[in-house]
């Protein structure tokens, strides 16, 4: 800034940090804040443009107000060595008169030897490291209070207290669950395997049955004794009915 010139927008920050990533587009902002009764012509200027976009890059601020001013880094393919950037801007600024407006904005009004009032503030550009995601266990806390117990604590301790209390409280609940079950099938098997003996003991017991009267009616059509085989004959008969009726 020269002797002849003063201060007539107030900028705020003076550096622009950009959290560096690579291939990925980073924008900051900065203030121009006229704390002046008149009106300010701005342009902003970089050693850098086809690196950067800035918007707007030129305007005018009235009188006890403020303009912000979006400043792109384009996509880089690199970081740079030791993270170190050369690049500057310059802002420059002029005392215009009431009712002007951007289209009338030139270069030729931000020279000292145009007669108008003009400034110009020089800014760095620096790159620093992006923010770290937020811990999944811990979220950071404000300056000079304890840290708070983040939702994932909250999640992590109902995790163990289950695995601790409900765990084995569910398999005991699933064991007492499935034994009746368990009982019921076995009962049913065992019933059903003495229904099906019993309906087989059941027809052996018809099948003798009308074996017997076969055997009773032959003998009785005999005219004397009782031969000796059908005499046997019906001694089996009554040995396997005998048997059959037991089961």
């Amino acid at each position: 800034m020269g002797s002849d010139s003063k201060e007539l927008l107030e900028i705020e920050p003076l550096e622009l940090c950009f959290p560096f990533e690579t291939k990925k587009q980073i924008s900051c902002s900065m203030l121009l804040t006229n704390r002046t009764d008149g009106y300010i012509a701005f342009k902003v200027k970089t050693t850098s443009p086809k690196k950067y976009c800035v918007r707007p890059n030129s305007g005018i601020v009235p009188p006890r107000s403020a303009s912000d001013v979006i400043v792109t880094m384009q996509a880089q393919k690199e970081a740079p060595q030791d993270m170190q950037c050369k690049d500057k801007f310059l802002v420059q600024s002029a005392v215009v008169t009431e009712g002007t407006t951007v289209k009338d904005i030139t270069g030729e009004m931000f020279k000292k030897d145009s007669g108008n009032v003009v400034d110009e503030v020089k800014l760095k550009v620096l790159y620093v490291q992006p923010p770290r995601p937020p811990s999944p266990v811990r979220e950071g806390s404000e300056e000079g209070s304890p840290p708070r117990p983040s939702l994932s604590d909250g999640i992590y301790r109902d995790m163990e207290a289950t695995k601790e209390t409900d765990e084995p409280t569910s398999f005991a609940e699933m064991r007492a669950h499935k034994e009746p079950e368990e009982v019921t099938f076995e009962t049913s098997a065992l019933i059903s395997r003495l229904t099906e003996e019993r309906n087989s003991a059941i027809q052996q017991n018809n099948k003798l049955r009308e074996e017997l009267e076969m055997v009773r009616r032959e003998i009785s059509k005999q005219d004397g004794g009782f031969p000796f085989v059908f005499v046997v004959a019906v001694a089996l008969l009554g040995i396997l009915l005998g048997f059959v009726m037991k089961r």
